[in-house]
Formats: C-alpha cells, structure tokens, sequence
C-alpha cells in the first residue's frame, strides 16, 4: 500500500469520525429533549431502557430484519451449505486471528499485560504454526485460549458511560461509546494500512458471512421465543457489552446472554 494510498484512508477515516462525532452530539441532545417534560415517572423508565430515539432505532432494525432475511440469512445458509464445517472451522480461525492486533493494543490501553501477552504470543504463534490463522494452535497446543478486546471496551473499563442505545444501519445494536470504539479500531488495527480497499471489503464480508453462519438456529430461535424480537435484542446486546468490559464476569443475579450477536 502506498503513501498515499495510507493518507488517503485516513483522511477518510477521519471524515467518518468526524460525521460520527456530529451524529452522537444529535442524538444525545435528542435524549435530553425527549425526557425534559415527561413525569419523574416515565423519565425513569426511559432513563432505564435508556432507548430515547425507539421509534427511529425500531425503523432501522426493521430494515436491517429484511436485509438480513432477504440477504444475509440466504447467503450464511448457502455458505454452510456449500464449505463444510472443517472450512468454516479454518475460515473463522484465520479471521479472528487477523482481529488479534487489536485486542493487543486494547489489552494494553486497558492495562492488561498479562493478557496483552497471550494476545500476541496466539498472533504469532497462529500466523506462523497455524497457517496464517487457520489452525488454533496456540490454543489447542499451548492453552492460550482466544479473547477478544475493543476500544469500546476499553472506553468503559476507564469508566466511560455507554449513551443511548443505537440501531445502526447493517451494524446492527449498538451506542455512541461503541461507535467511537468501532472507528478507533478501525485506525489502530494495522491491516488497514496493509490491504486495500477491495482486501478489506471482501475481510468484513467475510466476517459477517462466517459470524452469520454461525448463529442462524440461535436467533431463530430468540425470534419465535420472544414477544418483542427488537427489545430481546436490546437486552441482550447490553448484557453482553457489560460482561465484555468485565471480562466475562457479570454481576451476582445478572443472566449469562445466551447469544453472541457482536463477535
């Protein structure tokens, strides 16, 4: 990649942060709008399910529903059909160890050093042993078992408050400290100075192929089981998010989310 390949990647990334920085100031001066009048009663509710903007976060997980039944769900059904398990198996190996670098640095930021180690010791061990990722075998040979750190994880481990809940467009649930987090990553995982433009297109492709494939019976399954599909989601997406930034550990009477939906 050249020079000013990388120079202009960054400039439009930092065009992105900068929409993204206007679009979170938006929405939180819309939260603040939208419980100024309302009864201590329902600011209370609303400040609890913390989804000040429902009506517009609802519109876009219908789309992102249809999308994914007339897209994405097709083709995860076809890649299963078509790459067998052991593939799929090598395929997901080989992109998640692409994502190591940042949990790397993201284990540094958080002061994990310990665990800063085992994300680059399964980086080099898995790029070279394992065939560029393919194979596990810092896992499966060393006991350096996977985990995954982001920015905006590491935003709240410094304490930083998660905002209102967001629906994005194709990304799916999400919040302001995600988004920031999302953006970050993106400047501090360094294959996006080394591929191009297409390499990255066809590596998030990927991503959201195999991650799809993966978890197709699960939300089936959440869909039929739930009275409200969209709120199910919301719930499960902050459980989640709660329990990464303590790595794993949730609070005395907190449920285990019983669906990956942010690998």
């Amino acid at each position: 990649m050249s020079l000013r390949e990388i120079e202009r990647t960054q400039r439009g990334l930092v065009r992105g942060l900068q929409a993204i920085v206007v679009a979170v100031t938006i929405i939180s001066l819309a939260a603040c709008a939208s419980t100024k009048n309302q009864t201590p009663e329902a600011a209370a509710e609303a400040a609890a399910i913390n989804d000040p903007i429902e009506d517009v976060n609802r519109a876009v997980f219908e789309v992102n529903r249809t999308l994914d039944e007339t897209l994405m769900k097709p083709i995860a059904i076809m890649y299963r059909g078509v790459v067998p398990e052991f593939g799929r198996e090598r395929i997901a190996n080989a992109l998640d160890n692409l994502g190591e670098p940042v949990t790397f640095f993201n284990d540094l930021l958080q002061g994990e050093f310990e665990r800063a180690g085992i994300s680059f010791a399964r980086f080099v061990m898995n790029s070279t042993l394992g065939f560029f990722g393919a194979f596990d075998v810092a896992a499966e040979g060393a006991g350096l078992e996977k985990h995954k750190e982001d920015f905006g994880q590491t935003l709240g481990v410094w304490g930083l408050g998660e905002g209102p809940y967001l629906m994005l467009p194709l990304f799916g649930p999400s919040n302001p400290r995600d988004v920031v987090g999302l953006v970050a990553d993106i400047f501090m995982d360094p294959f996006t100075y080394v591929f191009g433009t297409a390499t990255r297109n066809a590596r998030f492709a990927a991503s959201a192929v195999s991650t799809r494939s993966k978890y197709i019976e699960e939300l089936e399954a959440l869909e039929k089981t739930s009275v409200d599909f969209y709120a199910a989601m919301r719930n499960l997406y902050r459980e989640k998010r709660n329990a990464d930034i303590r790595n794993g550990t949730l609070l005395a009477g907190e449920p285990m989310p019983s669906v990956d939906i942010d690998e």
